[in-house]
C-alpha cells in the first residue's frame, strides 16, 4: 500500500514538472512523448487505486450480514487518493493543452537574452534572429617621448557597431555594420552553413568575414584580453587586411580544428582593379584537454598574390594604442611588389583561472626590382582571472571567446578581475632602412557581466625608426582606458 502511494506521487511530480519542460523550449514531439508517457502512468495508478478500491467493496460486502461496522480509514484515504488524482490530472493536462495553443502547434516560440540582447527563437530553435551591437570608447595619454607630437591624449570611439545575426535550420548569417571616422563600412556580411563531413561537424562560409589567422588576429578585438591586438596578428597580417571576402571553411574533431580559405579583398573594394587573392589556412590541436585546462598547438601560413593595384607596401604598424597614430614602426617601403608569404606559430594553454600564450610570425615579401624582405614579429602574454573564473579561450577554435562572470555586477556581484601582461616584439631590419620596436603592456580588466567590461592598460614601448619624422630611439608610456559593451 505504502509502495503503490509512493508511485502515485512520483507520477504527480514528474506531471507537474511539465509545463517548465515546455517552457524551456522542448519541442513538440518531445512535449508529446512525455505527455503519451505520464498519461499512461496515471492510466496504471488509476487501475491500480481502482482494482484496490473493489478489493475493499468485496470485504465490506462480506461483513454486511454481520454487525455494522465502523467506517474504514483506509477506504477513506483510497476514495480521497482517487479524487486529488482526478483533479490535478485535468488541472495538469489543461495547462499542457495551453501550452500548445500557445505555441501555435510549432513547439512553443520565447525569447532569450543572449550577451545582453535579445534572441528571438521558435520552439525547436530552427529559426533564430539576435540584433547585434557594440560600442567601444577609449581614452588615451602618452608622455615621455623626445618628439612633443608623440606625447598626445584625446579620446575615440574604437568601434560602433550594429548588425544581426541568425539562423534557419542549418543556415546562418550575420551583418556587422561599423561607424566609425564620420563614415559607413561593412564588416563581417557572411553566410553559414552547418553540415558534417563524415562524423565530423563542419562550417561553411561565403561572405566578408575575419581570416582564421594567429590568436588575436583571428578574434574580434571586443574579445582580446589587451585594448590592442598583439604584434604577431598586426605583423602577421595580410596586404588585402584582417578582413576577405570569398569563401572559408572550418573542420573541428574532438581536440582540434583545421580551417581553409581562399578570399579576396574586402567588401570595400573599389571594383577598378582584380582583387589581391589570399589563399589562408590555419590548424590547432590540445594534446592536453583537461576539465581545470588544456594545452594549444597552433600554426598557420598566408600566401596572397598581389593585384595590380598594390606596387609598394610600407609597414608602419601602431605600438602604444589606436588612438595615437605618432607612435609607429617603420619598416621602410617595399617596391614593385608581387606577392607574400606569411607563417605563423602558437604554443600555450590554460589552467584552471591562469592563462598564457606565444606566438611568431614572419612575413616575405616578394619584389621584382629587388630580393625577398622579411618582417617579423612575435608576443608573449599571459593572465589571471583572481576571482576565480575560467580564461575565456576557445579549445574548440583556438581563439578568444566571451568570459563568464561568476558573479555580475547586475546581479548584486563584484564581476570578474582580472590580471594580464604582454610583450610585443616588431622585427624590420631585414629592409636596408627598416625600423624596430618592442612594448610591455600591463592590463587589468573588469569584466561585470558576459557582455561588457572596462580595461585599463599601461605600455613602456620604445621605437628605433630608420626613416620618418621620429628617427633614432624614443621611448614613452602610454596609459589606455575603456569601456565597452557587446551585445
Amino acid at each position: 500500500m505504502h509502495d503503490k502511494h509512493s508511485r502515485a506521487l512520483a507520477a504527480l511530480l514528474g506531471l507537474a514538472a511539465l509545463p517548465a519542460f515546455a517552457a524551456d523550449g522542448a519541442s513538440e514531439t518531445e512535449l508529446r512523448e512525455l505527455v503519451r508517457q505520464q498519461a499512461e502512468q496515471l492510466r496504471l495508478q488509476s487501475a491500480q487505486l481502482q482494482a484496490l478500491s473493489r478489493r475493499l467493496e468485496a470485504l465490506e460486502g462480506g461483513a454486511a450480514a454481520g454487525p455494522a461496522a465502523a467506517p474504514d480509514p483506509v477506504r477513506a484515504q483510497v476514495d480521497a487518493a482517487i479524487a486529488e488524482t482526478r483533479q490535478d490530472d485535468l488541472a495538469i493536462l489543461q495547462a499542457q493543452v495551453a501550452q500548445l495553443a500557445a505555441g501555435g502547434g510549432s513547439g512553443g516560440g520565447n525569447t532569450s537574452w543572449r550577451r545582453g540582447g535579445p534572441e528571438l527563437r521558435n520552439g525547436d530553435r530552427s529559426f533564430t534572429f539576435h540584433p547585434r551591437g557594440r560600442v567601444v570608447a577609449d581614452f588615451s595619454t602618452t608622455r615621455g617621448s623626445a618628439f612633443d607630437d608623440r606625447n598626445i591624449g584625446g579620446t575615440e570611439m574604437r568601434q560602433v557597431r550594429l548588425g544581426a545575426e541568425g539562423r534557419i535550420g542549418a543556415l546562418g548569417y550575420k551583418v556587422d555594420a561599423e561607424f566609425a571616422d564620420n563614415d559607413v563600412s561593412i564588416k563581417d556580411a557572411y553566410l553559414s552553413w552547418d553540415t558534417r563531413l563524415g562524423a565530423l561537424p563542419a562550417e561553411f562560409y561565403v561572405g566578408n568575414k575575419l581570416k582564421d589567422r594567429s590568436i588575436d588576429g583571428a578574434t574580434t578585438l571586443t574579445r582580446t584580453p589587451f585594448m590592442e591586438r598583439n604584434a604577431v596578428a598586426s605583423v602577421g597580417a595580410p596586404d588585402s587586411g584582417y578582413f576577405g571576402l570569398g569563401a572559408q571553411m572550418k573542420l573541428i574533431g574532438q581536440n582540434w580544428h583545421y580551417s581553409l580559405g581562399l578570399t579576396g579583398d574586402d567588401i570595400g573594394n573599389s571594383g577598378t582593379e582584380s582583387d589581391s587573392m589570399t589563399w589562408i589556412t590555419r590548424a590547432h590541436w590540445n594534446p592536453v584537454k583537461r576539465p581545470a585546462g588544456f594545452l594549444h598547438l597552433g600554426g598557420w601560413y598566408v600566401y596572397e598574390d598581389f593585384g595590380r593595384d598594390v606596387e609598394r607596401i610600407n609597414k608602419v604598424p601602431r605600438i602604444a594604442s589606436n588612438f595615437n597614430d605618432n607612435v609607429r614602426v617603420s619598416a621602410s617601403a617595399i617596391a614593385d611588389v608581387t606577392r607574400e608569404r606569411i607563417w605563423g606559430a602558437e604554443l600555450g594553454g590554460t589552467w584552471r583561472s591562469f592563462w598564457a600564450f606565444g606566438e611568431y610570425a614572419e612575413r616575405t615579401i616578394a619584389s621584382a626590382s629587388a630580393d625577398d624582405f622579411a618582417q617579423k614579429a612575435s608576443s608573449f602574454y599571459a593572465g589571471w582571472l583572481i576571482t576565480g573564473e575560467k580564461p575565456g579561450f576557445s579549445a574548440r577554435s583556438g581563439v578568444w571567446g566571451t568570459t563568464r562572470v561568476a558573479r555580475p555586477v547586475t546581479d548584486g556581484g563584484i564581476g570578474a578581475w582580472e590580471l594580464a601582461a604582454r610583450f610585443d616584439r616588431y622585427d624590420f631590419t631585414d629592409a636596408a632602412r627598416g625600423g624596430e620596436g618592442d612594448a610591455w603592456t600591463l592590463g587589468v580588466n573588469w569584466y561585470l557581466n558576459d557582455w561588457s567590461r572596462l580595461m585599463l592598460n599601461y605600455v613602456r614601448w620604445s621605437t628605433d625608426n630608420q626613416v620618418g619624422d621620429y628617427r633614432g630611439h624614443d621611448t614613452g608610456d602610454t596609459v589606455n582606458v575603456r569601456a565597452q559593451v557587446v551585445f
